[in-house]
C-alpha cells in the first residue's frame, strides 16, 4: 500500500534525524504515525540500530499491540503511543526522546518556565512533568495526556520527552525546540537568573 510506505518513509527519516541530532543515544526513543482510518499505529521497532534501520524494519500494529506487519517487535512503549492516539484526537505522530538537557529537567522532576518565544507557539506554553510510571506501561501515556490535552510536549519523570502533532514533522520539531529550551534555560541558570516572558508567568 502506498499510504503505507508512505508512513513508514516518515517515521524511518525522522528516527534516523533524531538519532543523527543526538536527541537519543543507542537504541532509545521511538516515534510513530497514527493512520487513524485503519486504527494502525506505524512504529519505530524495539532495540533496533537506527544506523541499519531501513523501512522494512519499521513495525505496523494495532492499538493492542498486535502485529500487522513487520519482521520487529514493536517499540517496547508501544502502550504510550497508544494511549495518547486513544486519548487525543488531533493527535497523528508521537516523537518520544531522551535529549539530554531536556531529560535531566525531567530527571529532576523541573518544569521550565516560559522564557523563550518559540515556547509559545510550538509547545503551547511551559513544560510541564508527567509524573513517573513504570517504562513499557500504559501509564506512561496515561500520565501524559491531561498535560498534551493542553500542549505539544512534555517531560515525562525520569525518563524523557514526548512530543505530538498532526504529523511526524510537527511531532519532531516540536520535540527539538523542547531540546533546545532546556539547553538554553540550563545555560541561563548558570549564568544568570532567567527572566520569564511578561503574561507567561504561570
Amino acid at each position: 500500500m502506498e499510504e503505507l510506505s508512505r508512513f513508514k518513509q516518515a517515521v524511518l527519516n525522522t528516527a534516523k534525524k533524531a538519532y543523527r541530532e543526538k536527541l537519543m543515544a543507542g537504541t532509545s526513543g521511538n516515534m510513530s504515525v497514527f493512520w487513524r482510518e485503519r486504527k494502525w499505529m506505524v512504529i519505530t521497532p524495539s532495540s533496533y540500530d537506527y544506523e541499519i534501520m531501513e523501512e522494512k524494519d519499521i513495525v505496523v500494529t494495532d492499538l493492542e499491540g498486535n502485529v500487522i506487519e513487520g519482521c520487529h517487535r514493536p517499540s517496547s512503549e508501544w502502550r504510550m503511543h497508544a494511549e495518547l492516539y486513544r486519548h487525543l484526537p488531533h493527535v497523528g505522530a508521537v516523537v518520544h526522546t531522551h535529549s539530554p538537557f531536556a531529560t535531566s529537567f525531567a530527571v529532576n522532576h523541573q518544569e521550565i518556565p516560559v522564557v523563550l518565544i518559540e515556547m509559545i507557539p510550538f509547545l503551547k506554553g511551559k513544560l510541564e512533568v508527567s509524573p513517573y510510571a513504570t517504562q513499557g506501561s500504559a501509564e506512561v501515556g496515561l500520565n501524559a495526556v491531561p498535560i498534551l490535552r493542553r500542549k505539544n510536549a512534555c517531560l515525562m519523570a525520569n525518563h524523557g520527552v514526548v512530543a505530538v502533532g498532526e504529523t511526524i514533522e510537527a511531532a519532531y520539531i516540536n520535540s527539538v525546540y523542547v531540546e533546545d529550551t532546556a539547553r538554553i534555560y540550563h545555560m541561563a541558570v548558570i549564568s544568570g537568573t532567567p527572566v520569564v516572558i511578561p503574561g507567561y508567568e504561570e
